[in-house]
């Protein structure tokens, strides 16, 4: 039988379910910087795209931790149901998607006066907000996905979804906001 998670926080029961998490996920995110390195090239010769990458990746892990937070708080609650119709999985998803609709258009046009203010404006305002938007909109369906799938793997594996979570939902942000930048700034540009 499974013991109940988060009835026994010690140091010892977290590392165990942590630490084969982060050695996967150190992996991971070193693919993700070598995959960043490929797209180099085209970072340099727009350089609001460059300012673009550590403020997407990281406001797409912010966005993944507030939902894995709602929705681990409404785990514990005894108020989420994993069901497709659940109405705290829905209400955070949308609340995730309305945020990354919200703020990538904000940080498009940050990373856009920033590269004014330095002189390397290179791409209009408008497509660096579009590709910001873009990609912001798609990393949040990434990063709902993802939380999901792993506060379900965390309940199913007996686990406290707060100790496996967040840490998964922010390198998955990491690697797939490389990704879906590239994919974006290939499409618009």
């Amino acid at each position: 039988m499974q013991s109940q998670p988060g009835s026994h926080w010690t140091f010892r029961s977290i590392s165990r379910a942590t630490l084969p998490t982060l050695t996967l996920l150190t992996a991971v995110a070193v693919g993700s910087g070598l995959l960043l390195a490929t797209f180099e090239e085209a970072l340099y010769q727009y350089p609001s795209l460059l300012i673009l990458v550590p403020v997407t990746i990281g406001t797409a892990g912010n966005l993944g931790s507030l939902l894995a937070s709602r929705l681990s708080t409404a785990f514990h609650l005894g108020t989420l149901s994993f069901r497709f119709r659940d109405e705290q999985l829905g209400g955070h998803s949308l609340a995730t998607v309305a945020l990354a609709l919200t703020l990538f258009p904000l940080v498009g046009a940050g990373a856009w006066i920033l590269a004014l203010v330095t002189g390397r404006v290179v791409l209009p305002l408008w497509r660096v907000v579009l590709i910001s938007t873009t990609s912001g909109a798609g990393l949040a369906v990434v990063a709902i996905v993802a939380t999901v799938l792993t506060t379900y793997g965390a309940y199913q594996a007996g686990l406290d979804p707060d100790d496996v979570v967040i840490p998964v939902v922010t390198v998955l942000a990491d690697v797939f906001g490389v990704v879906m930048l590239f994919l974006t700034v290939s499409a618009f540009t």
